[in-house]
């Protein structure tokens, strides 16, 4: 009979263990003959070589970090040989020190809760709206083709302009200097993009005393609809609609769709048009209409996820309704029983079982008539309005810029490695002062040192070799020891444990 065959792992591949021939078998011997030979392993291409060889051990930096020293206080009785009040001074920066790093820690973690819980900010956001005609009957200019204007019917043509500003807040340090308004200079020119029917397009300055915030970044989607007319084509009174692009999370920057002050498109049309400009918020975090119950006991009517759980339990612990033992637990009240529906509520449960009284807020509607007619026109005037919006705390970006300064992490580098020579000269230092006060003694007394050092060194070497009696020398045959019943050292729970660890060891289950 053929002897089974080894499988052939390639070399620096884990084998199998493998058992010694000397090694006896547990139970009866296989039939068979003896230990297989195994096959001759062919070698392997250096390329093919698996790279943890070369590897350094993951437990190697966290040795080197165990082993590094750490201590930077100064031994005691160095004061007592060192000439001066370097001790002293030290000691003094040391304690400096300590109330430093602990008042930066102190004020970091303030600035960090202080960035998590920043209020929004409101400020005014003025919108304008206007339109220009141009090719319509009362207009003297002919068209391209020579015709009269009004020979060609359909070929009036208008064109709105939306554009929207924050207003500047003497109180307010981040409110910017607006820069000129260009959207009337250059549609004077003729630069405006906007000139075929349908579509909306968008302009962007690069003037760089532009406001961070502009009119694009407050809103995600802007929707233009139309009444309907009875003397206007289907298509031209078509909604238009701009939604704001999906960004990335490590968006450096917004893409010119996504980054605009001012919003134009152009229709043909010879009457008067009624149009509605619906604007959606575009808030982080987002706020959400509350029902009639919930803004009951919130007292707002507008509000974030985490406002409405926050705004829940404070009106939880203002009104006492935790259980003693359990403080999870919640006993609702009338008003909480018109959210919830029951008698009691796992305060965990509670930001799930709020959804069906939040709602997306309303968005900003803004009417408006397009005017194509010969009076308006002679002294044309925008429809303006104001809207508040939420804007970032002016703080939260300076907080910011404080905790993520690149400054911070490289002075915190140097720092570390200053605290590294520190903890190595205390190192030394202690080195030192034990070989000082050994020669000291060994000067005073050399014979009684010279004792007290061997009998020191023989109850070392007895402890490591397993010799002495109670790990230091000790005697063991003392009364203590013979003394029995419950008042004996054998009837204390270090005893018992100690008996219950050498049962438990392998040799004493083998009866060795």
């Amino acid at each position: 009979m053929n002897a089974p065959m080894q499988p052939a792992y390639g070399r620096g591949f884990p084998q199998p263990a493998q058992r010694s021939p000397a090694t006896p078998r547990r139970g009866p011997p296989a039939p068979g003959p003896g230990m297989p030979v195994p096959m001759q392993q062919h070698p392997v291409a250096p390329q093919y070589m698996p790279p943890q060889r070369n590897m350094a051990h993951p437990n190697d930096a966290a040795l080197r970090r165990s082993r590094k020293p750490t201590d930077k206080n100064i031994p005691d009785g160095i004061d007592e040989v060192v000439v001066g009040e370097g001790v002293q001074q030290y000691k003094s920066l040391r304690d400096l020190e300590k109330r430093l790093d602990a008042a930066i820690v102190r004020k970091r973690l303030d600035i960090q809760d202080s960035i998590s819980k920043t209020v929004k900010k409101y400020r005014t956001l003025r919108i304008w709206i206007s339109n220009t005609a141009e090719l319509q009957p009362w207009q003297g200019a002919s068209d391209a083709n020579g015709l009269d204007p009004g020979s060609n019917p359909g070929s009036g043509r208008y064109k709105v302009r939306i554009e929207g500003r924050l207003l500047d807040d003497e109180n307010d340090p981040t409110a910017a200097e607006d820069s000129e308004d260009d959207g009337g200079e250059a549609q004077a020119n003729g630069d405006d993009p906007m000139e075929h029917d349908g579509t909306t397009e968008t302009k962007k300055s690069c003037d760089p005393k532009r406001p961070k915030q502009r009119f694009s970044h407050f809103f995600k989607t802007i929707t233009v609809d139309f009444d309907k007319a009875s003397t206007v084509q289907p298509e031209e009174v078509k909604p238009v609609s701009w939604t704001k692009p999906q960004l990335p999370v490590n968006a450096v920057s917004l893409p010119p769709s996504a980054d605009f002050d001012s919003l134009q498109f152009s229709r043909a049309s010879q009457e008067n048009l009624n149009i509605t400009i619906s604007l959606v918020r575009d808030e982080t975090p987002e706020r959400y209409k509350l029902s009639r119950e919930l803004a009951e006991v919130l007292d707002v009517e507008e509000e974030t996820r985490s406002g409405i759980v926050l705004g829940i339990w404070d009106y939880i612990r203002a009104m006492g309704l935790q259980e003693d033992e359990e403080k999870r637990l919640v006993r609702c009240d009338h008003r909480l029983r018109s959210i919830f529906g029951r008698e009691q509520m796992f305060f965990p449960h509670i930001p799930e079982s709020i959804g069906p009284h939040t709602s997306p807020l309303d968005p900003v509607k803004l009417p408006y008539t397009i005017r194509v007619d010969e009076e308006f026109h002679r002294n044309p005037a925008p429809t303006v309005y104001d809207i508040q919006v939420a804007v970032e705390d002016p703080l939260r970006a300076k907080m910011l810029a404080l905790t993520q300064n690149p400054q911070y992490s490289s002075a915190m580098r140097q720092i570390t490695a200053l605290d590294d020579q520190v903890s190595l000269i205390v190192q030394a230092l202690t080195h030192s002062r034990a070989r000082h006060s050994f020669y000291t003694a060994l000067s005073n007394d050399p014979a009684t040192f010279v004792r007290r050092w061997i009998n020191s060194q023989r109850r070392d070497l007895e402890t490591i070799l397993g010799e002495a009696t109670r790990g230091g020398g000790e005697d063991g045959s003392g009364p203590e020891f013979r003394r029995g019943g419950s008042e004996g050292v054998w009837d204390t729970p270090v005893a018992r444990e100690a008996v219950r660890y050498m049962l438990a060891k392998p040799e004493a289950a083998m009866g060795r």
